[in-house]
This record gives C-alpha cells, structure tokens and sequence, in this order.
C-alpha cells in the first residue's frame, strides 16, 4: 500500500470518528516547498461532507492523525491545506524493502490478455527518415513501458508493401535503373528511395510539358504518361503479372534489408510483421460480408462505402470502382488478421502521426459495425511530427533527414563534444566508439521521448547531447558517476544498512524514488514514455542535490556511509530501469 493511499485510510477513519461522516475520496497533493511537511491533504472538497471553518476542520483531522498514527510526526494548517509530516522511519522501512529489487518499479505479467503495438510500419519506396525515427521510438517505448506494468505485448508492424507509390518508385527503376542494385556505400532501401524521387522528378517535367501543351493542372495531373503507366503497373500488380511480382519481389527484398540495419542501429526489434499484400484481401473479403450486412453500400458507379454521417463522420471509400483496394479496406484487413493470429489480444495501439487521426476513428468505428468486440480497445497513439530548423521533411523531393545518417550525426557529436571535456584517455577505440553510440542513442531518444507524443518537436542535434539539464546525456552521466562511486565503496555493506537520521536530501530522494511504480503505470495508461523521461530527470536533480549537499564516502559513521551507498545504487538502478524502457542504455563509465 502506498503512502497515500495509507493515509486517504486514515484521513477517512478521522472524518468518521470526528464528524460522524463519510468521505468518498480524499484530494492530496505535494507539499509546496516553503511549508514544512512531506503529503498535503486539500481541505475544501471536504466541504462537501463537512460543514464549518476549513482551518479548523484541517487542525482537527491533523491531531487525530498524530494522536493516531504512528507514521505521522507532525503538522500544519494553511488556509484550507494540511501539511502532514511523515516520520523518517516510514521512509527508511520503504527503502529498506525495495533497495534490492533489481527491476524495481516493474510489474510481473498479470494478465493472459495481450496488446499488440503497432510501429515503424514503413513504405517499401524509401528509406527511414527523422519522422519515422520518432514513430519507431514511441511505439517501442510504450512497448516496453506496458510490458513493465504487467502487461503481455506482441511488437508488430504493417509494411506498406503495395499499391501505387510502390509502384512509383519501381516505374522509376525500370526505366531509368540500368541493373542497379545495392552496394555496401548504398542500401538497398536508399537505393529504392532514389528512384522514388526520380518518379518524382519526371513526373513533374511531365506536368510541366502538358501545361505547356495547353492542357490545365489538374489535367496534365491526371494525364502525364508515367503516372498512367504506374496505374497500368499498380493493375498488373494485383492481376499478378509475372515480370512485375518478380521486380517487386527484388526491390521490397532490398529494402527489408535495408531496414533490417537501421532497426538494430537504433536498437528496436519486433514480434512479427505485417504485409499489406497478404491483408488487402481479407479486407475486401470483409467489405463483401458487410456488404451483405448492410455496414456497407454500393454506389452506382460499383465503388463500396461505409456511410458515417449519423456518428457525426462522414462517408468513407472502401474500395474502388476498378475493385481496388484503399487504405482503409487494408487496415481492416490487417486488424482482423492479427487476432486471428494472436486470439490472446484483447486490444491493439497504432503508432501512427497526427494526420491519421481521422482515418483511425473511421476505422474503429468500421470494426465496430462489423460486430468486432475488440475494436472497442483500440488506440492511436497519434504524435506530432518531427521539425528541423531548416523546416518540413518531404520524402518525393528527397529532402528528409535519413535516419541511417541522424544516428551517425549523434554518434559523431557525442565524441566531438567528449573529446573536448576529456575524459576518456585511458578508453581503447573499441570503448570509446561504443560509448559515442550509447552517448548518441540516448541523446536523441531522450531528447525525442521526453516530449509529450501529442507535441510536435523541433529536432537540434546539438542541443539533444547538451551535458547538462534535461537531456539524455546529463542522467547518463548521473548514471556513471553513480557506478564511480559503488566502485570506490564496499558493495558488501549495502546489505547491512541500519536506521540512521534523515537528512531533508536523503528523504527527497526516497520519496521520489517512491513514485516510480506509479510513474510506469501511468505511463502505460497513458501512452506516454514522456511521463518517464520527466520522471528520471527529477529524480537526477534530486540525487545531483544530495551528492552536492551531502557527504557519501566521508560519512561521519559507518552507519551513515553504507545508507547511503545503498541509497545511491537504489538510484543509479531506478535510472537504469527508466532509460530500459525508453530503450536508452547506460554507459558505466563515462
């Protein structure tokens, strides 16, 4: 049971025995710092159940608590807050039963029921860029902060494997490809990703040539050949042409081994995947079957839509008057295949960007009609994008920051700037690049993960590797400065810590350090690996406070020197188990 909810007991058992009343919560809240006092109980909700003085039903409950309960020490009224002094021993009985638990703040799997997380999700006609980079981070945070909380959690993805950008960028190859194929200096998702702006390019000069021909925009849009000729590639496709399922084959094969690199540079994995070519057609299995149900309706013309406008949407495409498959008919198709996959999942997260924010309640509300009962625990953990001071990414001009290239920025920037403070003289090479990486990684992890996903970001390298404040590089270096001081105590006198007197920064830090289980949880119900990243940097602060303030390996007793040695490995420990599940990791030595 936590301190507060210790308390609200308490609280509840005054209101009862003073007033002859009950109480159906009680509001706390921390005690703000020029107060003494370590809980504050709100007063004036109370009001409710209570009537009279605030004041004075706040100094009433405060004497029933210290005349009553033994953890509370003392008290103090400010207009209607009680500020509730907790005793030392409280604290010090709280770290002595957690200060071993390697995964402290985690939750064993609880639960039979699974949710299954859905990120990256990629086309096959470009490379992974920034943007892609802050979908890969969150969905595999939140994976891992839902796993902490107790939860059993298949990691997913869906490859947009098809349709007519694909066929673009394969247009592109054969017409202008020569036998290209990928290099070690040339990814195979990079070489893909060229042909993809070639398309562009052409396209474009086509448009161009049409207009000059005497034709309007939005016709020379619809009529320049090589678009015609994608169409005509994108039917082909779907008929199974031969030749074309063979050049698809080959490209896709050298993106997945493309991204395949650039996910274990990053350092995300996954359960299983997804290809919308084995999905669209149990979607359109599914647009026939609400078809005859009457989810769906046919227009004349033979397209299929879903009409909305009685839950305040509107009509929704789901499948063409060629037959075609849209998105739509896929994620429908993709949904439905993963719970026949995995019967153990009672619930999916999309990791998608906020522009997908309607498409998703379209598609919810699509599974719902169809009868689903699982399709009322779906989210779309919906973020906003990622901006560099140069402004918007945009993949068909090739003006977007490839994520291959970002991490060895990171990497490059966190050994220019650790050559400058010098301290890693006596590191081999091996080391030293090792420790650039986990450096750079955590920079622009932290940097991107401590932003509440609903945020957009505006991206800078360089402020992201910063040393000092809210960083990633600041509570890695925490970290190690923690280690340095394990190293130099005997570690065998952390086991035998006895009761010793509080200073206020030793306190601080175990009450922070009391929160964390609460942190992982509503992180996981939230969505939000924000809520960590915050959480790790103030509890940081508040151990930097407690090194400056007091005196670790100088105790004045042994007593003293062993408590805080434990202390301290209970943070460096807590600080590991929060990066872990931002996927950030920590350096020893630093």
């Amino acid at each position: 049971m936590t301190l507060q909810e210790t308390l609200e007991l308490h609280v509840k058992a005054a209101i009862k025995a003073l007033f002859q009343s009950d109480l159906d919560s009680v509001e706390f809240q921390a005690t703000r710092k020029e107060f003494a006092g370590d809980v504050t109980v709100v007063v004036f909700p109370m009001l409710r159940v209570v009537k009279g003085n605030p004041v004075v039903i706040g100094e009433q409950i405060g004497q029933y608590l210290l005349d009553h309960v033994d953890l509370v020490k003392g008290f103090n009224v400010v207009k209607g807050f009680l500020n509730i002094e907790i005793a030392d021993s409280y604290y010090f009985n709280f770290f002595k039963s957690v200060k071993d638990k390697v995964n402290y703040g985690y939750v064993d799997q609880t639960d039979d029921e699974a949710i299954m997380v859905e990120y990256s999700s990629p086309n096959t006609n470009k490379p992974l860029h920034l943007g892609h980079v802050r979908n890969v981070l969150l969905g595999y945070s939140v994976s891992e902060i839902l796993k902490a909380s107790g939860k059993k959690v298949y990691k997913t993805q869906i490859i947009n494997d098809r349709g007519i950008h694909i066929c673009k960028s394969m247009l592109a190859y054969k017409k202008f490809g020569d036998g290209e194929t990928p290099t070690e200096d040339l990814k195979g998702d990079k070489l893909v990703g060229n042909y993809y702006v070639k398309f562009d390019q052409a396209y474009k000069a086509e448009i161009a040539s049409l207009i000059a021909e005497g034709q309007s925009e939005e016709e020379a849009k619809k009529n320049a050949p090589i678009l015609l000729e994608a169409q005509e590639m994108l039917r082909k496709w779907e008929a199974g042409d031969k030749d074309v399922v063979a050049l698809w084959n080959t490209m896709n094969q050298w993106v997945y081994d493309g991204f395949d690199i650039t996910y274990k540079n990053i350092g995300v994995d996954f359960d299983t995947y997804y290809y919308e070519s084995n999905t669209y057609l149990l979607g359109k299995e599914f647009v026939a079957e609400g078809l005859k149900t009457g989810v769906f309706e046919q227009d004349a013309d033979g397209s299929v839509w879903c009409d909305l406008t009685e839950d305040g949407l509107d009509r929704k495409i789901v499948l063409r008057a060629d037959g075609t498959a849209v998105y739509m008919t896929q994620d429908i198709g993709t949904a439905i295949q993963r719970i026949k996959d995995y019967p153990d999942v009672g619930g999916m997260v999309y990791t998608v960007g906020n522009e997908q924010d309607y498409h998703f309640k379209v598609l919810f509300l699509i599974l719902k009609k169809l009868g689903f009962e699982w399709a009322k625990n779906l989210f779309h953990l919906s973020y906003g994008m990622v901006d560099l001071p140069s402004g918007k990414m945009k993949s068909r001009e090739g003006t977007v920051v490839d994520a291959d290239d970002l991490i060895q920025e990171m990497s490059d920037t966190a050994e220019e700037i650790s050559k400058e403070l010098g301290k890693l003289e006596d590191y081999s090479e091996d080391d030293k690049n090792e420790l650039y990486k986990k450096i750079g990684l955590g920079a622009l992890k932290y940097y991107i993960l401590k932003v509440d996903p609903k945020k957009r970001i505006l991206f800078d390298p360089k402020e992201s590797i910063d040393f000092q404040g809210n960083t990633g590089p600041f509570i890695q270096y925490t970290y190690a400065r923690i280690q340095s001081i394990l190293r130099k105590a005997n570690l065998n006198d952390v086991h035998n810590v006895v009761e010793v007197t509080l200073h206020d920064k030793e306190k601080q830090l175990i009450k922070q350090l009391e929160l964390f289980p609460e942190v992982i949880q509503n992180a996981a119900e939230q969505h939000s690996p924000a809520l960590v990243a915050n959480y790790t940097y103030d509890l940081v602060k508040d151990f930097n406070s407690f090194y400056q303030n007091v005196s670790i390996l100088g105790a004045d007793s042994d007593e003293e020197k062993n408590f805080r040695v434990a202390l301290s490995k209970l943070v460096s420990q807590t600080i590991k188990n929060a990066l872990q599940v931002l996927g950030i990791e920590v350096p020893e030595r630093m």
